[in-house]
């Protein structure tokens, strides 16, 4: 092994002062490696590979020592991975398993026989790839999918290749499912080449190993780095990847503008199934790959790696479209996109009946992950925005994969056959069938305006607390930001966006939706929250004062929502918008002219576009709150003071005054309306619009009926 932690192709990550501190704790050492390991996803895809320790523990039940393997439990992921991630089990136990083994055609049952070799109760259940590791000797192992290792792991000449780059010293095991049988290939592998330091997995990936932590990573990078050194060699000396490029990518700012256009008609044509949400990317490595020559034959082939096809499907759908294509004729691109659509599911329910089992689960979502679009970038589509994002990193890997085996040979991507078979493998269903339920809100946007604070913040967080993706919008740039840093602190940053927003302005709206049609895919829930209100008696009501109220409440609401209905269209899967407006809109109070009256304008405007809207499936209905002042601007300015004089108390007595009106003698809170918005949107009331629900305590006046 080398000592120079010198590397261009990976990234050297030890701290040797952390290592020092975790000294002695072989545990604790390998969560550090495999988290460094996880950090670079030149050296493996998120969840992809397994890493693993070995220690000699007492028995609880014997007290005697005994040697126990620790190791990346089933669904976690290296980079993230904890010692609660971790399954640990007796090293005796599951090599004895070899005695009760039938043979491949059997190797599934012996999942369940893991359980029998736990050593820790709290172990988290272990993988399929625990075999793998079992039945090498070596303290430390790591096992990767490196797009290097797999590009020479899926080229033609791979086993070949491996050979005379390392000198006999990386062994190579042809393709095979992992499971048992592959773990009993590896173990032989060794015994076949005794002192190689890692076995290539055709089409797979790697595995590498060491006496300490430190040498079985340092092993990892040296070889993944002389893979890498290797085909850049290549690359560089045939001078082009993928046949060179066949057509130029659009500039930055069209492709960007082509992908707004496209994404919601795109996620509309891939939720007939289930409500996807989707994510963009036009990366280098991606355009690289889109706009070459050998796109046409290498995107048919598929992936090799089976964690890159298990995220990105059988192929992509590369669409027949110019890039600089008129999208705005929705009617023609539709049906040009529907045609495109359904050849594809046709190709994927043809290659379901030509593998499928007699045994096989039912045949899945027929619709793409995938969509290469020529000269404009990448489109992943999946149930959440995660799960869309990761796609998009899978095929990048892919491509990467791609790149390298047809730099220094050819590119080999798995049978189909085989492919089938991980995808609709007995134990990747039953992991499918024990995933939680999705939530209420799962695979669906929501735009709330004014959501930096109060009633739209609370709103916003309902929604993403369901499971939707949220698009925040506002006028105050600082107040948005700190939303934003809020919620992508609490809830991850796959789940919310942000958009500086003015309701008067058009534009500004336009600018907006494109937010939530670039960061998602679109939208399907509308919430017009943005507001402001001003008290005054008739006589000091200004023209001023008159405007800015229409303008922002009625002139807002009517702009976003035509704006958003013009996107849910492209979608065609229906929408909801849900309409922000007050007790006011229905009770006659004092000093309350212009407010009151634009109230009632979004009240009535709302049951216009309930009406013409239904025959889009779009829900159109009214919340009326009052008196919620929890984190309200409007409560901070004139409007308390101007109220508190209409009722003749002080402004700190307004929240007791409001309760003590009601019928319930209830404050009002934010989270009060955010729950009634979840009432109209969460399922149980798909099939009402027009409606008005009022949230105020009570207030007799203010009835409907």
């Amino acid at each position: 092994m080398s000592s120079t932690t010198e590397f261009k192709h990976v990234s050297y990550l030890w701290d040797e002062n952390k290592a020092k501190s975790l000294q002695g704790d072989e545990v604790g050492l390998l969560i550090y490696r495999s988290n460094l390991l996880g950090a670079d996803l030149r050296l493996t895809n998120y969840g992809g590979g397994n890493t693993s320790c070995r220690t000699i523990e007492k028995d609880p039940l014997t007290g005697i020592e005994t040697e126990v393997m620790w190791i990346k439990g089933s669904g976690g992921d290296i980079g993230s991975l904890t010692r609660s991630g971790l399954a640990a089990l007796y090293v005796d136990r599951l090599r004895s398993l070899t005695n009760v083994y039938r043979g491949l055609a059997h190797e599934d049952e012996m999942v369940e026989l893991f359980n029998h070799c736990i050593f820790d109760l709290a172990s988290k259940a272990p993988s399929i790839d625990t075999p793998l590791h079992g039945f090498l000797p070596f303290k430390h192992i790591d096992h990767l999918h490196p797009d290097a290792a797999i590009a020479i792991a899926a080229s033609k000449d791979g086993e070949q290749i491996t050979k005379e780059l390392f000198e006999g010293q990386i062994g190579w095991v042809d393709w095979q499912r992992p499971g048992f049988e592959l773990g009993l290939k590896i173990k032989k592998c060794l015994e076949d080449n005794p002192g190689i330091r890692g076995i290539m997995l055709g089409s797979h990936g790697l595995f590498t190993w060491g006496d300490t932590a430190y040498e079985s990573y340092m092993n990892s990078l040296e070889v993944i780095e002389k893979c890498a050194e290797f085909i850049e060699t290549a690359v560089s000396k045939n001078g082009s990847v993928f046949g060179g490029q066949k057509i130029e990518s659009l500039p930055k700012e069209e492709r960007t503008n082509q992908a707004i256009l496209l994404a919601p008609i795109l996620r509309g044509l891939c939720s007939s199934h289930t409500r996807m949400i989707g994510h963009f990317t036009d990366d280098e490595k991606v355009l690289g790959f889109i706009n070459s020559n050998h796109l046409d034959r290498l995107a048919p082939m598929g992936t090799s790696c089976p964690d890159h096809f298990l995220r990105t499907k059988i192929s992509p759908l590369v669409l027949e479209l110019s890039p600089n294509e008129d999208l705005s004729n929705l009617a023609s691109t539709k049906v040009n996109l529907t045609v495109q659509f359904e050849a594809y599911r046709e190709m994927y329910g043809q290659y379901y009946q030509t593998h499928k089992h007699a045994d096989s689960p039912a045949i899945r979502d027929a619709n793409p992950v995938v969509i290469l679009y020529p000269g404009v970038g990448m489109f992943t589509y999946a149930k959440d925005k995660s799960t869309a994002r990761v796609a998009a990193e899978f095929y990048i890997n892919a491509i990467n994969v791609m790149r390298g085996a047809e730099a220094i040979s050819s590119y080999t991507s798995l049978p189909r056959q085989e492919a089938f078979n991980i995808e609709y493998w007995l134990l990747e269903e039953a992991k499918l069938q024990r995933m939680p339920k999705p939530k209420s809100l799962s695979g669906k946007i929501a735009f709330v305006t004014g959501s930096a604070g109060g009633i739209g913040k609370a709103i916003a967080k309902k929604m993403v607390q369901e499971g939707a993706c949220v698009v925040l919008s506002d006028n105050d740039a600082d107040r948005l930001a700190g939303a934003k840093e809020e919620f992508i602190k609490t809830f991850g940053k796959d789940l919310t966006a942000a958009a500086l927003l003015d309701v008067t302005s058009k534009t500004s709206i336009e600018d907006a939706f494109k937010t939530a049609a670039i960061s998602f895919g679109g939208v399907d829930i509308v919430v017009n929250c943005a507001g402001l209100s001003i008290s005054k008696p008739l006589e000091e009501h200004t023209e001023k004062d008159w405007d800015i109220l229409y303008d922002v409440l009625v002139k807002g609401q009517f702009l976003v929502t035509q704006a958003a209905v013009n996107i849910i269209r492209k979608q065609a899967t229906g929408g909801d918008i849900i309409n922000i407006a007050s007790k006011n809109a229905l009770v006659s109070g004092p000093n309350n002219a212009g407010y009151g009256s634009a109230k009632a304008a979004q009240m009535h405007l709302s049951r216009l576009n309930a009406a013409e809207l239904g025959k889009d499936k779009i829900r159109v209905n009214t919340i009326n709150p009052d008196a919620v002042i929890s984190d309200s601007k409007i409560w901070a300015g004139e409007w308390a003071a101007g109220r508190a004089k209409a009722y003749g108390v002080t402004v700190e007595e307004l929240p007791k005054y409001y309760a003590n009106r009601t019928l319930l003698n209830e404050i009002i809170l934010p989270e009060d309306i955010a729950n009634a918005c979840f009432a109209f949107v969460g399922g149980m009331l798909s099939k009402s619009t027009g409606n008005v629900l009022n949230v105020d305590g009570g207030v007799a006046t203010a009835f409907v009926r």
